[in-house]
């Protein structure tokens, strides 16, 4: 199995940054900090400005509330079983969540790129759920798969993208793949059920 980390781009590589498969990672970051029960927006300013954003972010604990609530619609589309699956939660989203498709440069401080949000000054959460809709979106197109996953194991649900043309990925890290072997071994060893630690 093939884990791909996130890109780690140069200040000026704005391509890199903002790349429909970087963009996809940071809808699945974003899911997993925004799914605990208070997340802290601390955390998700990081990721926020790990994945491109810069200056000051003024994330509230509304924003953040809100975020968490598109988090959650975007959970659906990682959760899908198959392709058709994942097209129409993707379909049901745009229909209800996105504005048009429109080309924007931010007033001349970015290269043009296209957005879904209704407009530049848009909210947190519309931005990213508009956003991670784009991203999502054109990954199912271009592979003809569903774009990510959950994880299977039992002490994570994190969600991933997943890539390659290998098998199919079912963990998100190697971590929680090596957790789930080393419980299995375990559990064959002694003849009681898999736990996981």
């Amino acid at each position: 199995m093939r884990y791909i980390r996130s890109v780690s781009a140069t200040p000026d590589d704005w391509s890199t940054r903002h790349s429909v498969l970087t963009m996809a990672r940071r809808a699945a970051v974003l899911v997993n900090a925004l799914t605990p029960d208070a997340p802290d927006p601390g955390v998700v300013a990081e990721v926020l400005r790990a994945y491109g954003e810069d200056g000051p972010l003024g994330l509230t604990p509304r924003d953040v509330g809100l975020m968490c609530v598109a988090a959650g619609r975007l959970r659906e589309v990682f959760a899908a079983e198959d392709t058709d699956a994942a097209a129409g939660a993707l379909n049901r989203l745009l229909r209800a969540h996105t504005g048009r498709l429109r080309l924007t440069s931010h007033g001349g401080g970015a290269p043009w790129h296209p957005h879904l949000d209704r407009d530049d000054d848009a909210p947190w959460d519309e931005w990213f759920l508009a956003s991670s809709c784009m991203a999502l979106t054109v990954l199912l197109w271009d592979r003809q798969r569903p774009p990510g996953a959950v994880c299977v194991s039992s002490a994570c649900r994190d969600v991933f993208i997943a890539l390659g043309s290998g098998p199919e990925r079912r963990y998100c890290s190697r971590r929680c793949a090596t957790r789930e072997r080393v419980a299995a071994h375990r559990a064959r060893a002694t003849g009681g059920p898999a736990q996981p630690r």
